[in-house]
Formats: structure tokens, sequence, C-alpha cells
């Protein structure tokens, strides 16, 4: 029997387990359990070399002026304070406010010793603490707590929830029910203490909200368990500060059906709000399977649900990449950018990548959907974000990644201990999720996500437009006409309505001038041919290099990196790339979409940085170099007969 059917387990064992469980985790992630420990670490910190590489200043961010043709703002949808249990756990002590002056150009040292810092600050940040454990350190510094509840609340703080919370992933138990009940003469009196936390996460939002230089919003991760450390997790973010009075989190919802159910009955008035998943990759193939995590299809109804309220996904953050596998069908390099897990062989159903995990998965078996429910409930725009629990929004600067968990990747020493059991190497700073809007404001960038003019980088700020269109001038590369560009065609995220002609794309992306020049565009393409998916990639535009006519790729530029200190190429690629671009193969007869990716110049990878900072050669088990990424949210052409409804 799969895990999707497997259940039995009581909660109860974990918590009569819990002990020894406290005990390996501890070790097995080398957390300090002294002060004496916490100093010795700290001396570590101390003793790296911080000046052994280059590094741009720190320079305060510029608010941008309102712009009817959309400017772009990069902020971070999935960052975890001291809120989160696992991040509590784990040494993190910054609170929400910390977050917030952070991610506005403010600085904080770890406990271990590392300084934490962006070198520019972010435009916007969201703040998504696990809703599971919304209330609980409240709740257990009651004195009336019922004597099982004070069992259950003993360390609570350093690791009781964290072990709790794993043995029931364990378990698969559904639903899911809060553990204990910690009142026993009133059982709301929990639920209570978790809405109060919830007002916490809406009060800091009101505070730090500038609108026009920095946006706040109220928002929360919903994170129901798999095995293996599985996710099907997902953030809540709202439009407003007008929000249901709980949090809904996966001990009220079994699946994200009920999640999206609840929202819809609870989100009244003014209220409204969108759902990102993230870590598709890490789903064990439930991203788009069309199941929910107890293994029920999706109805017709089910899918137009998940239709109305999850316009975007998180591709890329700190535990991998989630745009394609090679595996399955996707056979470009690019595919194989920071991945976590190899594609499942015969029989794996955990730490693998399904055929229906990935991004790229998903945009095919949307059009598929199409052709059967009419309307494509997977027309889903891409975003990155981050997955700290460090409280640092944003702070995805190769040379400033200080892991992601205080004590178990931090300082360098730490995070590169091959006996480190979180495997961090594999890691990655995590990404960006940049947004095209007209002002800097709650309601424009929400707005911009609900249509997906919106974008992911792979931590970089590089600047990315896309358009498409059967009109476009056949000089808009050269004028760069954005009023055209919206005029004769239409933005990333958008759909068109198949033509005769030509189908031409317009393609604008521009260095981050505090990173290395760019090495090539590409288009990839989706469609579907004879009931088979079928994809291609085309290179479009190269940096400083000609496209080979034998492959129709990009010829190698010579970029090199100075692996001593860090220093990169700045001569070959190209600062900026424009491109208007015509789909050689366009069938007006055929439902496709088309999106577009960057490709950088390669850089030092977090690994180097860290080996000049303790004096090493970088290690043999991960790239020395990286070539960051930018990936445009897609546009889909649609057949007369796939208009949807």
């Amino acid at each position: 029997m799969g895990w999707k059917k497997w259940v039995g387990l009581l909660v109860i064992v974990a918590l009569a387990v819990g002990g020894y469980r406290v005990a390996s985790i501890v070790s097995g992630l080398l957390l300090p359990s002294s002060n004496e420990a916490i100093e010795a670490v700290r001396v570590l910190a101390a003793a790296q070399n911080e000046a052994g590489f280059y590094r741009p200043e720190r320079r305060p961010l510029k608010p941008q002026a309102a712009n009817p043709l959309n400017n772009v703002y990069f902020g971070d949808l999935h960052i975890h304070t001291s809120v989160s249990s696992d991040a509590y756990l784990f040494g993190n002590r910054f609170d929400m406010d910390a977050a917030y002056r952070i991610a506005k150009g403010g600085h904080e040292v770890l406990r271990t010793g590392e300084r934490i810092e962006l070198a520019r600050p972010l435009d916007f940040a969201a703040l998504t603490d696990h809703a599971e454990g919304f209330g609980r350190r409240m709740a257990c510094a009651q004195d009336d707590i019922s004597a099982s509840g004070r069992e259950e609340c003993i360390g609570r703080d350093e690791a009781s929830l964290f072990t709790f919370l794993a043995m029931r992933e364990r378990a698969q138990q559904r639903p899911m029910i809060r553990s204990l009940t910690l009142f026993n003469d009133d059982p709301k009196r929990e639920r209570d203490f978790a809405a109060a936390t919830w007002q916490q996460v809406q009060d800091a939002a009101a505070r730090h909200y500038e609108p026009g230089v920095f946006t706040t919003f109220a928002a929360y991760e919903y994170s129901p368990p798999l095995p293996d450390r599985g996710k099907h997790h997902r953030n809540v973010v709202f439009r407003s500060l007008q929000v249901p009075k709980y949090a809904v989190s996966a001990f009220d919802a079994v699946s994200e059906l009920d999640l999206w159910r609840d929202l819809e009955a609870n989100c009244l008035g003014d209220c409204e709000f969108l759902t990102i998943p993230h870590n598709l990759n890490k789903t064990w193939g439930l991203a788009f399977s069309g199941e929910t995590i107890d293994g029920v299809a999706y109805t017709e109804d089910d899918w137009l649900l998940r239709n109305r309220n999850e316009p975007i996904v998180e591709m890329i953050q700190i535990k991998g990449n989630s745009e394609c596998s090679t595996g399955y069908g996707a056979g470009d390099e690019e595919c194989s950018f920071e991945q976590f897990f190899p594609p499942c062989a015969d029989g794996e159903e955990t730490s693998c990548i399904h055929p229906t995990a990935m991004a790229r998965d998903g945009l095919q078996i949307g059009l598929a959907l199409e052709d059967e429910l009419g309307v494509n409930p997977l027309e889903i725009g891409f975003i990155g974000s981050t997955d700290t629990h460090n409280s640092n929004p944003g702070d995805v600067e190769e040379w400033d990644y200080r892991g992601s968990t205080t004590f178990t990747g931090s300082p360098a020493k730490r995070r590169m201990d091959p006996d480190n059991m979180t495997g961090i190497r594999i890691t990655n700073p995590g990404g960006l999720a940049a947004v095209w809007a007209p002002e800097n404001t709650r309601d424009a960038l929400f707005d911009a996500m609900m249509r997906k003019e919106v974008y992911a980088t792979s931590g970089t700020r590089i600047k990315l437009r896309a358009f498409a269109g059967f009109e476009l001038p056949e000089d808009i590369a050269t004028t760069g006409d954005l009023a055209a560009a919206y005029a004769f065609g239409v933005p990333m995220g958008a759909r068109l309505a198949a033509s005769v002609g030509s189908l031409s794309l317009f393609v604008w992306a521009v260095q981050d001038p505090d990173s290395a020049p760019l090495a090539k565009l590409q288009v990839i393409k989706g469609w579907i041919e004879n009931g088979q998916r079928q994809e291609r990639v085309y290179d479009i535009a190269c940096g400083r290099s000609l496209i080979d006519p034998a492959t129709g790729r990009c010829l190698d530029n010579g970029a090199t990196v100075n692996l001593s200190d860090c220093s990169w190429d700045s001569a070959a690629g190209s600062p900026e790339l424009r491109t208007r671009w015509t789909d050689p193969d366009y069938a007006s007869e055929e439902d496709a979409f088309y999106y577009v990716r960057v490709v950088q110049n390669p850089t030092c990878r977090w690994t180097t940085f860290d080996s000049l900072r303790l004096g090493r050669a970088p290690p043999s088990d991960s790239p020395a170099t990286v070539t960051e990424m930018a990936w445009g949210s897609p546009i889909w052409i649609k057949t007369k007969a796939g208009q949807g409804r």
C-alpha cells in the first residue's frame, strides 16, 4: 500500500518517544546545547576571513515613481521568523520586526556570530510563519493548562513540537488534530491563542507598510506533512489586512481543497487571498497530480477551485529548483540547475522527482486538462523566494549565504562540515519574486500577482520583460517601445488568442548591476501533439557570442571566474539583451505555452565563498560556480477551441 493510504500510528506514540527523538535530532543537527557551546560556535565565526573576496557595497534602495507601464519590484514571499517552531528550535530568536528591518536594509547578528544583511533592501515582503504553531508559545506559558498539556509543553520551545510534528509526519495521521488538549475546561482557548499570534502578524505588517517605499502583506504558511520530509505546503497571502479571524492551518484543513474552501467561506467582504505552493520538487508528485494529499482525485469543481485561488507557484528556493527534470522529456542542460533529487526509479515514491512534480510538468498537464475541462486550471506564473528560517528576507547573495536555519547552517565551518546531517551543501541561498506593477502598494502588487505579470530569479536582480503578439513592431527590439508592446501584444502571465500569421516574442533582459553579465536568452515552448507532450528550447539571443547554426545554441562566450577572489569576467557576456524572436514552428491550430529564461555568466557559488572564508579549496561535491537565472511567467497561446470559459 502506498504512503498516501497509510494511516494508523497515534499521536501519543510521538510524545512517548519524544525524549529519544529530541536527543537524536539535536545530536544529528549539531545543535549546541549550552552557552559554552554557543560561544565556541561564535569563536568559529570570528575566525572567518570576511575580506577575502569581492562583494558589492551596501546601498539604500531608491523608491520608484509610479509608472503606468510598470516598474519591477523585488521581494520575498516566503520568510520564517522565531514564531515558527522549527526556526526557533534551530536557534532563531529574531521576531517579525527584526525580519522587516532586515528587509528594509538593516542588519542583525545570528546567535552563531555571523552578520546577516542585504546589499540592497527589498521592495516588499511577506512573513509566512507556520500557522500550525501559532499560539503555542503563549498557550504553554499559561498556569492553568492540563497535566497532559504541561507534559507536552515541557521543552516545547526547543524540540518537543518539532519532534511531535516529525513523528506525525511518519504516521500520516489524517485528519490532523491539535495534539493534546492544553485546556481541559475550554478547548477553544488554544485556538484563541493561535488567533492572537495571527493578529500579531497583521500588526507587524501594519507597522512596517510604507506605500510607495516598502510593502508588507499579511501572510502565513499552511504546512501539512508528507513522509521523508516531503512538502505539500502553501503560503497564503492576503491583499489587505481585511483577513479571517483565524489562519487556516493543517489542523483545520486536511487537504488543499479544504484550505481553499475554508478561506473562501471566511475571507469575506473586502478580504482577498491567493495561495502559492512551494517545493514542487519535494511533493513526491502531488504538485500537479490531480490528487489530494490523501489520494482523492480532483473533480472538475476542484480544479476550478484551484484555478480561482492559485495563480502563481514558487519555482525556486533554498531547497532547490522546481522548473524541470531531465528525466521527463525536458532535456535541456539548464534543468539540472540547483537540483535536489533524481527522477524516480520504478517503485520509488519519495525523495525523487515524479513526472507530475515540476513547474513545466504542470504547464503541460494544464494544456491537457483544457482539452478535457474547457479551462486550463494550471495557468501558473513563476516567482522565487527564500524559505529562510533566519528572519532575513531576500538575503540571496551567494557571498552572504549564512545557511537558512541558524545553528544547523552557520557559521561557515559548520555549513561545510561533511558530518552535518542536513546536507546543506546541496541547498542554495534561494530566489526572489519579481513583480511588474505600476506602483509599490499592496493593491498594485497583489493585482500583478493575480494576473501573473511576475517572474522568478535565482537570487540576482536581473530585469526581465517578455511580450507575445502577432503584430509586434518589427523594430521593437531597437526602440524598446513598451507602450507598443502592451498595445500590440500581451505580457508574461497572459493568454493570447491564436491567429494565422507569425507569432513573435519581444524579450528584454538587463543585468543585475551587482552581478555578472548575461550569457543568453532562451524561449521554452510546450505543446501537445497526438496526445504526447512536446517541448523545445530555443536560444534567441547570445551575450557577445553567436548562435551555432548546427545546434541552434549560443556558442561559449569564454566567461571566466577567478576562484581566488570570486571576481568575474566583465568583458564576456552582455549587460543587456533585447530581441524580437519569431517562432519558426508556430502552428495556429495548437495550444501552446512559451516562457523566457535568462542565463547569466558564471559567478562563484556560495560554497566557494565559504571556502575562501576558511582558507581551503572549494569542495569536490559541489559546483565551484553558478550560472544565475531568471524565469519569466508563461504566455499561453489559445486556439478558438481552447479559449477557456
